[in-house]
């Protein structure tokens, strides 16, 4: 379909701008069972290798059970329209059961980590807005919880597709053939549909960056300082199971670099605004961008509205996108707010991204706080583990620098990374993108620090002190297949297999050798001031 009816095809993809569930006269389903997520297309497999692996140890229908949920709706839509937390909360206890009351170990994937989380949460709270499980469910059930490629505190790209519907790989594309992306040949506007489309998913917005500026940096500062981006070159420190420091003298060698890069700045305008002090920025933005929501107007002359930049003024487009111009992981949730008021008007009611100042009040009981591990207490269960696994060494976008479009015309996006704009050699800044450690699609910065720090031990996050481990795999120059760390391939990737299979035939963290890192988690983690 997508082939020979790409329009209809988006249409099928697409939910209801208003309710964010099915639109009128469509119904799309996922597609249930371990059929439904082996392979995404003939030659890409997803979880076919860790399946075929776990089938060698003993694994099998009765013990074995792929949670399929559609992940375009928020994850509370998933239980009004489909019931799938009480289908997954149903499987779990059948299993339990019927395997002599073992406990189950639950491998979620990337986006599928942070609807986990709110399964936890969901499944302990009374009915009508949880599963009735009572508190003490997931001690009774749950052995481990061994998270691929987490994206607890979201991911900076999820605002670049929002934006303007692109990402790197895009931003390239357009770079190496100009015009084709924009083309008005056969009314192919690839983006601006690609854009509609994904304006109605509402979890896309579950992968909006957590925290603000205390976790992502500001305009002046941010985690990864000293981060060192000749990837080919890198050497990194490894943590024994038994060591929790690093010799900062030595690391400091490592990592630092003459110009830190302004990583809080996750959208700028101008490379100069990606890069001079803030003291040498307009100081304005968010008063501007609150003024102008009243200034919105129907552009006519366009016909039916394409997208929601259609409803926006000219003035109003460049303003917004002037030169020197920045937005940190606060600010440009009032920029998303205007340039795309139905999206997060929407999703805004079934997703939180701040960060808690008293866990105990009872706001926090709502579904719209559940996958933020910053607004969430884990379930009281301290036998259960956590794990953060997933690869490093990888360039992955952290920021943005972007330009107003060249073109005035009607349904077109008016926003697009500049990939003119490159940094000196070995520079993080590439075509527009700052780059800075991960899996090529999640900052380690969002993979690790829950287990390395927000979670470690007993904290108001993790009142029982569940224990948490770090397992990262570290990537290394033209590695692919079974070797590979990036974001997909590593769910074929032998070492992070050989750790689920331990854990799923009964092995500890301990056991596997606790943590294991080759990043800079920890001391980006030390520098982030979080209330504990």
């Amino acid at each position: 379909m997508l082939m020979f009816r790409p329009l209809c095809w988006l249409e099928h993809l697409s939910l209801h701008n208003e309710t964010g569930l099915d639109p009128p006269g469509i119904r799309v389903r996922p597609v249930p069972g371990l059929f439904g997520a082996d392979y995404s297309a003939p030659g890409y497999f997803v979880w076919d290798v860790l399946v075929k692996n776990l089938a060698k140890i003993g694994y099998e229908g009765k013990n074995l059970h792929m949670a399929a949920y559609d992940w375009r709706l928020s994850f509370q839509n998933t239980e009004v329209r489909d019931r799938a937390l009480s289908r997954l909360k149903s499987k779990i206890e059948l299993m339990y059961r019927a395997n002599g009351n073992k406990k189950v170990v639950v491998v979620p994937h990337s986006m599928g980590v942070a609807y986990f989380l709110h399964f936890l949460k969901w499944v302990e709270t009374p009915p009508p807005m949880g599963g009735g499980g009572g508190l003490g469910w997931c001690a009774e059930h749950i052995k481990a919880i061994v998270n691929i490629g987490p994206s607890f505190l979201g991911v900076p790209k999820a605002v670049s597709n929002i934006l303007s519907a692109e990402g790197k790989d895009v931003a390239y594309f357009r770079a190496m053939v100009p015009g084709v992306l924009d083309s008005g040949t056969l009314g192919l506007r690839a983006l601006e549909h690609v854009m509609r489309v994904s304006r109605t998913w509402d979890s896309v917005v579950s992968l909006m960056p957590k925290g603000g500026e205390t976790i992502w940096g500001n305009m002046d500062w941010s985690p990864e300082e000293e981060h060192v981006c000749d990837f080919s070159k890198k050497r990194y420190f490894r943590l024994s199971p038994s060591d929790n420091n690093v010799n900062k003298s030595n690391a400091k060698q490592v990592f630092r670099v003459k110009d830190p890069v302004k990583y809080g700045r996750i959208i700028s305008f101008g490379k100069a605004a990606s890069v001079l002090h803030s003291s040498q920025l307009p100081t304005a933005v968010l008063k501007e961008i609150l003024h102008m929501s009243a200034s919105r107007n129907f552009n006519s002359s366009c016909g039916e509205a394409w997208t929601e930049y259609d409803e926006m003024s000219r003035e109003s487009i460049q303003k917004i996108g002037a030169a020197d111009k920045a937005y940190t992981a606060t600010t440009l949730f009032d920029l998303l707010r205007f340039v795309a008021p139905k999206m997060m008007n929407r999703t805004e009611a079934h997703f939180s991204h701040g960060i808690a100042d008293n866990l105990d009040d009872p706001k926090y009981n709502h579904y719209k706080f559940w996958s933020n591990p910053l607004e969430m207490k884990l379930p009281d269960a301290p036998n259960m583990e956590i794990y953060c696994s997933y690869g490093v060494g990888i360039p992955t976008e952290r920021s943005y620098v972007y330009k107003l479009s060249p073109s005035n015309k009607c349904k077109r996006i008016p926003y697009q990374i500049d990939t003119s704009v490159d940094g000196e050699d070995r520079s993080c800044l590439k075509s527009g993108v700052y780059f800075a450690d991960g899996d090529e699609s999640v900052p380690v910065l969002s993979a690790g620090f829950m287990c390395a720090k927000g979670w470690k031990g007993r904290t108001r996050f993790n009142p029982s002190g569940i224990n948490t481990y770090v397992r990262e795999y570290q990537s290394k120059p033209l590695t692919s297949g079974i070797k590979s760390m990036a974001h997909v391939d590593i769910m074929g990737n032998i070492a992070l297999i050989e750790d689920i299979l331990r854990v799923a035939a009964g092995a500890t963290g301990e056991e596997i050798g606790g943590n294991k890192i080759y990043s800079d988690i920890l001391r980006m983690s030390e520098r982030i001031n979080l209330r504990l």
